[in-house]
């Protein structure tokens, strides 16, 4: 799947954006508690040491982005 630059972003801008907390973000990728994670592999991903998520994962779990 091909994405456009400004569609992936860090959790920390991702939680900024939607007004989640960046942990819950975090959370979303790796599972919490035993449950799995919500984001799909397509939709989130570790690079280095900083969680990259996409628009569509966003917007699937949490619904278009707030003005």
């Amino acid at each position: 799947m091909l994405y456009c630059f400004t569609d992936i972003m860090t959790t920390g801008e991702a939680a900024k954006r939607w007004n989640k907390s960046q942990v819950s973000i975090k959370q979303l990728c790796t599972g919490v508690q035993g449950r799995p994670p919500r984001f799909t592999s397509d939709e989130c991903r570790k690079s280095g040491g900083t969680w990259l998520v996409t628009k569509q994962g966003m917007e699937r779990l949490y619904g278009k982005e707030p003005k």
